[in-house]
């Protein structure tokens, strides 16, 4: 055997790159630990999210699926955002805050008494008061819908 200057580190790294693989074939790969003391990350918080659906009444709808909520959000803020969408609405309205009343969304207007008109629900249950103090829920699905006005619904 050949006793040369550089075989006693090729020993040495060979007895080192078979050590490492037998540890990762058995399994017992390296892990890197935190330095004690140092908590784990805590999991990120899902964000809070609400749905807004707009059924134009022929068989279109438009569905927002993602659209941030947040504590006192109304649902007059959710239309804001949903009309901030890539692909969003167009929408006015008249007054404000307990007046407020929508007249159009995209180019579908209110037709008036005993005609189409934009009603919305919160989850199924048709809303009692303007859109402009409505707070829904997070996780709620807000539903415009553009249908015959009968104020005994």
């Amino acid at each position: 055997m050949n006793a040369g200057p550089g075989r006693p580190r090729a020993l040495l790294l060979g007895t080192l790159v078979c050590c490492l693989l037998a540890a990762a074939a058995s399994g017992r790969a390296l892990q890197l630990q935190k330095p004690a003391g140092e908590a784990p990350a805590a999991p990120k918080p899902k964000a809070k999210t609400l749905r807004v659906v707009i059924d134009y009444g022929d068989g279109v709808e438009k569905h927002f699926t993602r659209l941030a909520w947040s504590d006192g959000l109304t649902v007059l803020d959710a239309m804001q955002a949903a009309s901030e969408s890539p692909h969003g609405i167009a929408f006015k309205y008249t007054g404000r805050g307990e007046t407020a009343f929508a007249t159009q969304i995209d180019d579908l207007k209110n037709q008036g008494a005993g005609k189409k008109n934009w009603m919305y629900s919160v989850n199924g249950k048709r809303a009692d008061r303007s859109f402009g103090v409505y707070k829904p829920a997070a996780a709620d699905v807000v539903r415009w819908e553009f249908v015959e006005y009968n104020d005994r619904q």
